[in-house]
């Protein structure tokens, strides 16, 4: 009975998510369809608020940590979003396709947060090594938001991936036009 949450319209928004409206919430499926749960949505907007626009990593650093975790979920609608937003914030095509290949034809950064987050699909942990370079690379802050951006893309990959959320219509029309070589 649950499989058929689309993303919820503004003219049935919940009133107990009003203060939502209007702002990061609406602007986007994944939101919307978690809208279906107010109280999730509600407790997960400080939480966005820290991992989407205050994290220790860079905007580069965070978007090869995310485009990765969407890769490895095999989560479209993140894949594409973050196309998106990589491109928005100056990440070259090739740059944006090397993070869905292997690990060793990336940039040696681009290699140990990605490999990062295939440690933590594939190990559920950090191996010390790892943890070592990443302190050196992002410091112990950046260590931890980076195991947060996995934790929180992966819930919201889960979301788009089971109740087939479409990706949103500017981000698709994008695509379109101008698809990832």
């Amino acid at each position: 009975m649950a499989t058929n949450l689309k993303p919820i319209a503004d003219a049935d928004w919940p009133e107990s998510l009003a203060s939502l409206k209007g702002g990061f919430a609406t602007g986007l499926n994944v939101y919307r369809t978690m809208a279906h749960h107010p109280d999730l949505l509600a407790a997960w907007a400080p939480l966005r608020a820290h991992v989407v626009t205050a994290p220790a990593l860079t905007p580069d650093q965070s978007e090869v940590v995310i485009l990765r975790t969407g890769h490895r979920l095999g989560a479209a609608y993140e894949w594409a979003h973050h196309v998106h937003r990589g491109r928005k914030i100056g990440m070259t095509d090739t740059r944006i396709a090397s993070i869905a290949g292997p690990v060793a034809a990336m940039s040696p950064e681009d290699a140990i947060l990605a490999g990062a987050v295939d440690e933590l699909f594939d190990h559920r942990r950090l191996s010390p090594a790892t943890q070592a370079a990443l302190v050196d690379l992002v410091g112990t802050h950046g260590m931890f938001d980076l195991i947060a951006t996995v934790g929180f893309y992966s819930v919201l990959g889960f979301i788009v991936e089971s109740f087939d959320t479409p990706i949103d219509a500017a981000v698709a029309a994008e695509l379109k036009e101008n698809p990832l070589a």
